[in-house]
């Protein structure tokens, strides 16, 4: 018989050892929720949730729920699964509740109660930016102040859910609606929706609210609101002024936008900003009924008649003049320009103006980011209850969550200092969060053993705790 090599084949599991943990991180997470004072500001603006004092307050559950999903739980029951690690929970700023406890009481969130949310995390962002080196506390504030739009389909299953109904996609589905500050990577406001729901009607309430947001966190600057084509509507740009903001929504690619972009000379379209093949131009459209300091951008991209697709289908097809793309299908010219069409009242009374427009528009992609993190990194990618109260609480832990990813990089330089080195949720737990451990105690103190190896948490600790505590 054949032996196997080193000590796989002498091992025996001995007893459970109840002072190790997998999550040493959570005490970083900890560390930061009372620097921030994110459980009081919550309770605030929330209030209470239930009749008796005893148990969870509000701010308390909708900690310990982003702190669950920062841990890698994606239902209920990973509530319980946080409960049975000891020592974990002891590390913890907060302590986790039943998911049956959970469940219920996530359902008792009123609609006030729910906005209250977004108050709290209005009151959470003036506080972390307050801690905040100087020189990047300045460039939040009195720099470029975005406000990105977008939404996602999060597909369920089961009928009798309640606020779910069947996307354009076929699949039965609630869309969370989401407004980011771009600049400081977090989420500031945000709606569930079903998923056959038009986000453009509640567009002016998540502008309003964000810009209240900003408002809170201490921004002086005029914000822009930035949006793809689905949000091309008169109204939406409207809610943008009213607020006392600047607007750039995508334009659909109707006759008149197609007719104005034909009349475009070539000699008036510039290079792109960091966009090979890319060209810029103003085009003398305007929407009807929208504010009447609305232009037209129009960008134009080169493409080879060889890399178009014969797929009728394609969505490339559709940003080509009819005309153009005809020819090149018959192969009669070896390149056409596919076109894209933005809506603005920025300056762009110039070349160079209008080309840092267009650049600075293309990057909304920015919130498909928070959102990708939203649901790989924290558990937006399901719904796990029928009802929509609970609903809504579950995708706000998991917007929590992705910004205490962010206030926690940013506060403990893990990022650079600019927002822009910023790692997803996902690589940070696998860095900082879960990272198993042993808590013993020396000389009255507690200790965490941490496994061989480069480890953050001694860094992330010390800087944290450098900061002033919220009082």
């Amino acid at each position: 018989m054949k032996k196997i090599p080193g000590l796989a084949g002498r091992v025996r599991v001995g007893a459970p050892d109840a002072s190790l943990t997998p999550v040493s991180g959570v005490v970083a997470v900890a560390e930061l929720v009372g620097r921030l004072g994110m459980v009081e500001a919550l309770d605030d603006a929330v209030g209470p949730v239930k009749q008796r004092d005893r148990g969870l307050s509000a701010g308390q559950f909708l900690v310990s729920l982003a702190q669950a999903q920062m841990l890698g739980g994606d239902f209920w029951t990973s509530l319980d699964r946080r409960r049975v690690d000891v020592t974990g929970e002891s590390l913890s700023v907060v302590p986790t509740p039943a998911s049956t406890t959970a469940a219920t009481l996530a359902a008792r969130f009123t609609a006030s109660q729910l906005a209250g949310i977004e108050e709290g995390v209005g009151e959470i962002c003036c506080r972390a930016i307050g801690l905040l080196p100087a020189r990047r506390r300045v460039v939040l504030r009195a720099g470029t102040a975005t406000i990105d739009l977008d939404g996602t389909d999060v597909e369920v299953y089961g009928a009798k859910k309640d606020g779910i109904a069947y996307s354009y996609k076929g699949a039965r589905a609630g869309r969370p609606h989401v407004a980011t500050w771009a600049e400081a990577a977090l989420v500031v406001a945000a709606d569930l929706l079903a998923g056959d729901e038009d986000p453009r009607p509640g567009a002016a309430g998540l502008i309003e609210r964000s810009v209240a947001t900003l408002a809170a966190a201490g921004v002086t600057a005029r914000p822009r609101v930035r949006g793809d084509v689905g949000y091309f509507a008169k109204d939406i740009a409207w809610a943008a002024v009213d607020n006392g903001c600047d607007f750039s929504v995508g334009i659909t690619r109707n006759p008149a936008a197609w007719r104005a972009a034909a009349a475009i000379p070539d000699d008036q379209f510039t290079e792109a900003i960091g966009m090979t093949g890319a060209q810029v131009a103003v085009a003398d459209y305007a929407p009807a009924g929208w504010p009447p300091d609305t232009a037209c951008v129009v960008r134009r991209v080169r493409v080879r008649a060889c890399d178009i697709s014969t797929d009728p289908r394609a969505r490339r097809r559709r940003t080509i003049p009819k005309d153009q793309l005809a020819l090149a299908l018959h192969g009669l010219v070896d390149h056409v320009y596919a076109y894209s069409f933005i809506a603005t009242n920025a300056d762009v009374s110039t070349p160079a103006k209008a080309t840092a427009a267009e650049a600075w528009h293309r990057m909304r992609t920015d919130i498909e980011d928070r959102i990708r993190d939203a649901k790989h990194g924290a558990a937006l990618r399901h719904l796990p209850s029928g009802n929509q109260a609970a609903n809504t609480v579950w995708m706000w832990g998991a917007l929590l969550a992705v910004n205490l990813s962010a206030w926690l990089q940013e506060l403990a330089g893990l990022d650079y200092g600019d927002g822009r080195g910023r790692a997803h949720l996902g690589t940070l737990r696998h860095r900082l969060l879960v990272v198993p451990a042993r808590l013993i105690h020396h000389a009255g103190q507690p200790v965490l053993r941490l496994p061989p190896g480069q480890q953050l948490l001694a860094q992330v600790l010390a800087q944290l705790r450098s900061l002033p505590a919220w009082t």
